[in-house]
């Protein structure tokens, strides 16, 4: 009987390895960013002439927000893969990134809420920026969804933040 189990534990710590396509997709899903990126920056250096001061500012918003995207999928491929699969031996390296090892869970749960923050905020910023066109039909309905979307996740992350604390505090 504890060969059966002992066998049935080696496959259930393997099957741990069934993660990995989920991180080759979200490695996948960086390329395509990257593609919209480069198609946003060429028409930002295409027009850099003819562009007003608010499309500008609104096309280096979208590379802003797709690059805190990019960021913060590094950062779920990184930990989750090192959380749950297998460490990345590059300990040597001398580009290894400060937090890499380092995020637990928890704190993966905070960079996380705080990215969508920043995204959420992102986003009610251009709207905000764009209200006064009018070819651009925004109704009210609209940005009052958008700031209670983005409130409700601005208190999330606060208590993110406030339950890691005291988790934190309770395990010293």
């Amino acid at each position: 009987m504890k060969t059966l189990e002992n066998k049935f534990e080696r496959a259930l710590f393997s099957s741990r390895w069934i993660l990995t396509p989920f991180f080759i997709g979200l490695i996948a899903s960086i390329v395509v960013l990257l593609g919209g990126f480069g198609k946003e920056l060429w028409h930002l250096v295409s027009h850099f002439g003819s562009l007003s001061e608010k499309d500008t500012i609104l096309g280096i918003l979208a590379l802003v927000d797709m690059t805190l995207l990019a960021n913060l999928l590094i950062i779920i491929i990184f930990s989750g893969y090192e959380s749950f699969v297998s460490k990345i031996d590059v300990a040597d390296h001398e580009d290894r990134p400060g937090w890499m090892g380092k995020v637990g869970f928890s704190t993966l749960k905070v960079k996380l809420i705080s990215s969508i923050v920043a995204i959420s905020g992102i986003d009610l910023l251009r709207t905000y920026m764009i209200l006064d066109e009018p070819e651009t039909n925004i109704s009210p309905e609209i940005v009052k969804w958008k700031l209670l979307i983005h409130a409700t996740f601005v208190i999330s992350g606060l208590l993110f933040a406030v339950m890691d604390y005291l988790t934190s505090k309770s395990n010293h």
